[in-house]
């Protein structure tokens, strides 16, 4: 295994008193035909409808598409990397799947911060994921965030 070095800024995120309502983060990425597999592999999530070409044809997708939570895991990869960051405890998710992900898709997560409750140290964002201009995921996550004090 590599060895990897951290910066100290690669280890810790916004604090509670840093952020404000408005402030948004965006990650993005190809979904890949190993991305879908291997998230099969981990979930044990093997519907056809991911991994079969032929079954899939059949269904109203018209060929194989990426497991909602494997979507889903964008936005966690912007809260978890960018907005707060890390020292963030993701407690709840809201989720709801408006379209399907095509293997080849690129899906953008995007966090927007629109609430902060300081004296429970609790941040509230809306989630969204998007191919180009669909919107494939909306939701709501709520998150405890480190404090100063």
């Amino acid at each position: 295994m590599d060895d990897v070095r951290l910066s100290a800024e690669s280890l810790t995120g916004y604090v509670l008193e840093d952020l404000s309502v408005g402030m948004t983060a965006v990650f993005a990425k190809t979904v890949t035909e190993a991305d879908v597999v291997l998230f099969a592999g981990v979930s044990g999530d093997t519907n056809p409808v991911h991994i079969n070409d032929d079954y899939a044809r059949t269904t109203m997708f018209k060929g194989r598409i990426a497991h909602g939570m494997l979507t889903a895991g964008l936005i966690s990869a912007v809260l978890g990397t960018k907005l707060p960051g890390p020292g963030c405890i993701y407690l709840s998710q809201s989720l709801k799947f408006k379209a399907p992900v095509h293997i080849g898709a690129t899906v953008e997560a995007r966090v927007v911060i629109t609430e902060i409750i300081p004296e429970k140290r609790r941040v509230i964002a809306r989630t969204v994921c998007t191919v180009g201009e669909t919107v494939v995921i909306e939701g709501e996550a709520v998150l405890m965030v480190p404090s100063r004090g």
